[in-house]
């Protein structure tokens, strides 16, 4: 950093000694200077003869500035991390060639760990031994063909212990047995420092994953758990692509049933024609009820899909795979990973043939796979209405362009005027695994109140907040108390919703959506506190007590809300009832008294009052009215 930067900066602080200290590193953070860079606003000062006060302050704000680079540094770092686990894993889900997806692992693990070498090795059941599958950065043939006997080598003692293992000097560390092959081949290649985790299916060692230099280093616990996500990664990716053998296996041996299946008529023709309506069902986006229609018609007989069912006979179908005969019914279990969603019901058919029978447990398969796209759909949609609403709250995206296009794609209109509503539970929980159900329950409920009113919704703070557009004629106070009615009604349990004033202009300002939420959280704090728990409520509905929840002090609708009829009457009928309640409560609330300070007979006064009476309600002079009233006449008398 030059000179003349650094005592630009200085300047620019102010007079005081330790005044401005942060600005010359707050420009070296912003360009994204070197650690040696920060030393340069010390020499300097100190150079010039600066008050030791001010050395002082800059040696701290360097400390810090240091700090927050490290810590910056850091992040980017695990962004790249995160980033590059979060490709693998893309490439893991559209898996087609094993050997490409190994090889990507590799690259990535060598390339965020910043070593010469990586390396994957995989076990041979049949050799009894292990095999190099995939290397990057390897320049000797010798070494790229190396197998290892089991046990043998740094490998060896991972694959033995089941746990990682680092060397900072291969040749020097006698804690594996060394072989004259392994040795010959890791010489070649000129490797000193190795790193390797295992690759693990359930508890058995597949093979390893390595990193490793030229030169001696000490690999940090952060580089090592990285190390072991890829490698979890790439067992992951051995295990699809071994399920996908095993299917395509299963595929060709459920050809070849077909074939003998095709034999056979009468009852394996409505076999084969329930398959291809369930298989059109499923590509048009057909629903439960779709298939067990299909499957009634197929069989003959009244198939029902339903979430209860005999408790015995469900069980005996779920964990046995098959439909099984309850009296005249026959129960076939919808199940997916060891959940329960349901059943299908064959109402009255206690005759079935087994290929029926086979039929019925298709049926409940293909309901379980309906089951599971439709809840992964809806999860999808509700994560992306939850980050777009994170977004708008921590304000990280400011593209009014790129706000509106998210939210057009959820059916949001970030330009209607909208309401934030914070909602949280406020019944019993028995401990924190029903409190923690509870909350997932409300989320799911506000979510799908989202979607249904063209809005978002997220979790955050213990609770719920969502974004709802504002219907023309309703009041925020409205959309609470529904809010509240219909969340409490969905998740059985007591909802609380404060909400904020109405909002406009989203997209163009986003803060706006933070400060709502704010406003809205403490008017849910204050129903709790007044114990109008399962209420919803705004600011407006609290008085003045709502000037001080109210984001934005809105003073002039409080003096409207509480005193706007007679200030409307005394404009339109050139009255001075404003000016008598002044005079009034000035007086003590004394007739006698407020006459005198107006000049008027007494009778005046109180045909005043009486008019006041009937504009502002029978109870108007009670405690809690007397004192908004003061408060408001005190905030027109001076913003008027």
């Amino acid at each position: 950093m030059s000179r003349d930067h650094v005592q630009s900066a200085e300047r620019s602080a102010g007079p005081s000694p330790d005044g401005g200290a942060e600005a010359p590193f707050l420009e070296l953070l912003a360009r994204g200077a070197s650690a040696d860079a920060y030393e340069q606003p010390v020499l300097l000062a100190r150079a010039e003869g600066q008050p030791a006060e001010r050395i002082a302050a800059l040696e701290a704000a360097k400390l810090l500035a240091l700090r927050v680079r490290s810590e910056l540094e850091g992040r980017r770092r695990r962004e790249a991390e995160l980033s590059a686990l979060f490709e693998t894993a893309h490439d893991l889900a559209g898996l087609r060639d094993l050997d490409a997806v190994l090889q990507a692992i590799v690259q990535r693990a060598r390339s965020l760990l910043g070593t010469d070498v990586a390396y994957l090795s995989l076990n041979d059941p049949k050799r009894g031994d292990t095999y190099m599958r995939v290397t990057e950065g390897s320049v000797a043939a010798r070494f790229q063909q190396l197998r290892l006997g089991m046990g043998e080598g740094l490998g060896g003692l991972v694959a033995q212990t089941a746990r990682p293992y680092v060397t900072d000097d291969y040749f020097q560390d006698d804690r594996f047995r060394h072989t004259l092959s392994i040795d010959a081949g890791v010489r070649d290649e000129g490797l000193v420092a190795i790193c390797g985790v295992p690759l693990m299916l359930g508890h058995h060692v597949i093979g390893v994953l390595f990193a490793a230099d030229r030169r001696a280093r000490v690999f940090e616990r952060e580089q090592i758990a990285l190390l072991g996500s890829f490698a979890a990664l790439a067992a992951a990716a051995i295990d699809t692509a071994n399920l996908l053998t095993e299917t395509r296996s299963a595929l060709a041996d459920l050809e070849r049933a077909n074939e003998i299946i095709r034999d056979r008529s009468g009852v394996i023709e409505r076999a084969s024609d329930v398959h291809d309506r369930l298989a059109e069902l499923v590509l048009r986006g057909g629903g439960v009820h779709d298939v067990a229609a299909a499957v009634s018609e197929v069989l003959d007989g009244t198939v029902e899909f339903t979430e209860s069912a005999p408790a015995r006979a469900l069980e005996t179908s779920r964990a046995e795979g098959h439909a099984v005969r309850h009296q005249d019914d026959w129960i076939a279990a919808v199940a997916a990973g060891g959940e329960l969603l349901g059943a299908l019901v064959l109402r009255g058919h206690p005759g079935l043939d087994p290929v029926d029978q086979r039929t019925l447990e298709r049926a409940a398969m293909v309901t379980s796979l309906l089951l599971l796209a439709r809840r992964s759909a809806a999860e999808a949609e509700q994560r992306v209405r939850g980050e777009l609403l994170d977004d708008l709250l921590d304000g990280r995206d400011r593209d009014p362009r790129l706000l509106r296009e998210r939210a057009a794609r959820l059916d949001a209109d970030l330009d209607a005027t909208h309401v934030v509503l914070a909602a949280r539970l406020d019944g019993p929980a028995a401990d924190a695994d029903q409190e923690a159900a509870a909350r997932r329950r409300l989320w799911s409920a506000a979510s799908h109140l989202a979607a249904t009113r063209h809005g978002l919704a997220a979790a955050r703070d213990g609770g719920t907040v969502l974004l709802l557009p504002l219907e023309r004629g309703d009041t925020a106070t409205d959309l609470a108390r529904r809010t509240a009615h219909q969340l409490g009604t969905a998740v059985q349990e007591t909802v609380t919703v404060g909400a904020s004033a109405p909002v406009e202009d989203l997209a163009t300002y986003p803060d706006a959506v933070a400060a709502a939420y704010e406003e809205g959280r403490r008017c849910l704090d204050a129903l709790r506190l007044l114990g109008r728990r399962g209420d919803g409520a705004a600011a407006e509905d609290f008085g003045f007590v709502g000037l001080l929840l109210a984001g934005d002090r809105d003073i002039t609708g409080f003096v409207e809300r509480t005193i706007g009829q007679v200030v409307a009457y005394d404009e339109r009928r050139g009255t001075d009832l404003v000016r008598t309640l002044d005079a009034y409560f000035a007086s003590g609330m004394s007739p006698a008294r407020t006459k005198d300070d107006l000049h008027v007979h007494v009778n005046t006064v109180a045909q005043r009052l009486e008019r006041v009476g009937r504009l502002l309600g029978d109870d108007w002079q009670s405690p809690a009215r007397a004192l908004e009233i003061q408060l408001a006449l005190r905030l027109h008398r001076l913003t008027g």
